[in-house]
């Protein structure tokens, strides 16, 4: 089976018959569909250095007045992909979003998955399902799929973040479609302050929440908190990382992305394991060093860069005398959901 026939193998009136029939041969593509080991990848490793990044975006601002954007963002592609996929990896979008003080970005629900990672500024809020969620740096606020959510900015300065969604698998499902709304109106409770401590869920009455999504902040001042507290309790731990969890069920808190927090103690360097997803790293706060396959990216603060699956990566906290903070997300959920999740080692 080393050598297979090719399509030009093939008569061309038989080809003919088999295109008007619309059939195709399996024998020429058998290979390209089931390669021996590792499967093709077309997701490369990137960099986007923000400090590059920001100027372009903050010109958008000027460029493109809201009402006739509705999201301002510049989308994060992968040219393996093709930069008009608009997408970073088989399964996940990334793009970078703009508010400027006093804008609102109209209230619309959609199918896909969104999360969204704060990279700078304050004054901002999401309302996600009657929810107002403040947007600080560092905080992940999800807007899972059918929930109406919309986001305005009271305060003074650019507020920026970085907006993850499994759109290329909803899309590719031909299931992705977004419905406009009404402005929200603010309901009384917020999931990050109800569920603000650890192993402890409220239970009024001895009744436990039903909601498919009952917290859809993650404080950074929380998360930060459980990494260095992590990181204490266990010194001789080589990775000190936690993943987002929904607190009533200990899964993912989305159905097909994984999302995590890394800490890096001063000059370590990590190496994590090959496994099948693709993966997005996005320093919240330090320096780090990542090394994709033969390619060296420098991350400074807010930097976002991509590894494709099957590829090992090792990550080093350039500081010396600090740790460094990474936001991880990958195709995880999505992986074990197909049965297809793997782990080299």
């Amino acid at each position: 089976m080393d050598h297979l026939g090719r399509l030009e193998d093939l008569p061309q009136d038989y080809r003919d018959d088999l295109t008007k029939l619309n059939l195709v041969p399996l024998w020429p593509s058998l290979r390209a569909a089931l390669p021996a080991g590792i499967p093709t990848r077309n997701t490369r490793p990137i960099h986007w250095p923000y400090a590059t990044l920001r100027p372009v975006l903050m010109k958008a601002g000027d460029l493109t007045p809201m009402e006739k954007a509705e999201r301002r963002v510049l989308v994060l592609a992968n040219p393996g992909h093709g930069l008009e996929n608009m997408k970073v990896s088989p399964a996940m979008y990334l793009g970078m979003q703009l508010l400027l003080p006093g804008e609102c970005a109209p209230s619309h629900r959609h199918t896909p998955n969104a999360v969204r990672m704060v990279v700078e500024g304050d004054g901002a809020y999401t309302i996600v399902d009657g929810e107002k969620c403040p947007m600080n740096r560092g905080d992940l606020i999800l807007t899972p799929t059918g929930l109406w959510h919309e986001h305005q900015h009271t305060g003074d300065q650019a507020v920026v973040w970085l907006d993850v969604l499994d759109l290329p698998i909803i899309y590719y499902a031909e299931t992705s479609y977004g419905i406009e709304g009404q402005s929200q109106e603010v309901k009384v409770g917020r999931g990050d302050q109800i569920y603000a401590r650890g192993g402890m869920l409220p239970t009024p009455v001895f009744a436990r929440s039903g909601k498919a999504y009952p917290m859809l902040r993650y404080p950074w001042v929380a998360a930060r908190a459980s990494l260095l507290a992590l990181a204490e309790d266990q010194p001789g731990l080589e990775a000190v990382q936690i993943t987002y969890v929904n607190p009533e069920t200990g899964q993912d808190v989305q159905n097909n992305l994984g999302f995590y927090a890394l800490m890096l103690r001063p000059n370590q360097t990590l190496c994590l394991p090959v496994r099948s997803p693709a993966c997005v790293f996005h320093v919240i706060e330090g320096n780090v060093e990542a090394v994709i396959e033969q390619n060296t990216f420098t991350l400074a603060e807010a930097d976002t860069c991509c590894a494709p699956g099957y590829t090992g990566v090792t990550l080093r906290n350039r500081l010396a005398d600090q740790p460094s903070f990474v936001f991880l997300a990958d195709e995880s959920p999505l992986h074990r959901k197909l049965g297809v999740f793997e782990h080299r080692g």
